[in-house]
């Protein structure tokens, strides 16, 4: 019992002291903030400066990654390079992911997908991205894929596995192939990769 009085007094004392540290570095940066002190100041408490790993946006983000990656690579033809495509391409991307409705048909060993929008733009996004896919990724998991535009977008229609298909739908077809990353550096590098 003796021991279980000192190890909570012991426990109270630090508990005490470590409120009144950090009160006191609280107060002090607060001082500092007030005086036009400069923030790299008031980060010498010990405690390293985080580093920062978000770009702030994801298209802005996966840019940024691909630019990072064409200054490290010294074969990189800035006369092709065309950084523009693929920030359109994650246009088309953000509107066929966020903004394009979606419609499902069964159909025997799969499912067709109507992909519509009444935004003229979304639509064009809707039938480049789809018909591209499709093309691309024909086969992929022993799949068939079959794209076609329609008025307002465009069909897919994937046979081969129609549990996984129903279940993945529209968008987790278009995530199959982890083929975006290279897709994208191609895009920045001027090249075109369908």
């Amino acid at each position: 019992m003796k021991s279980l009085r000192l190890f909570l007094a012991t426990s109270v004392l630090l508990a005490g002291t470590a409120f009144s540290n950090a009160s006191d570095g609280h107060d002090a940066m607060m001082e500092g903030a007030h005086s036009g002190m400069d923030h790299s100041a008031m980060m010498q408490h010990g405690a390293p400066a985080p580093v920062m790993t978000e770009g702030g946006q994801a298209a802005f983000a996966v840019i940024q990654e691909i630019v990072a990656a064409l200054l490290e690579d010294p074969s990189t033809d800035w006369e092709k390079a065309n950084i523009e495509a693929l920030r359109q391409h994650l246009i088309d991307m953000d509107n066929v992911t966020l903004r394009a409705k979606v419609s499902i048909e069964a159909v025997p060993g799969g499912a067709r997908f109507l992909v519509t929008s009444d935004d003229p733009a979304v639509q064009a996004s809707i039938r480049a991205m789809t018909v591209a896919h499709a093309a691309t990724m024909d086969g992929v998991e022993g799949w068939s894929l079959k794209a076609a535009e329609t008025e307002g977008g465009a069909t897919l229609t994937a046979t081969g596995d129609e549990i996984r298909i129903r279940a993945l739908g529209f968008i987790g077809l278009m995530t199959v192939g982890m083929h975006h990353q290279e897709h994208h550096l191609a895009l920045a590098r001027g090249e075109m990769p369908h």
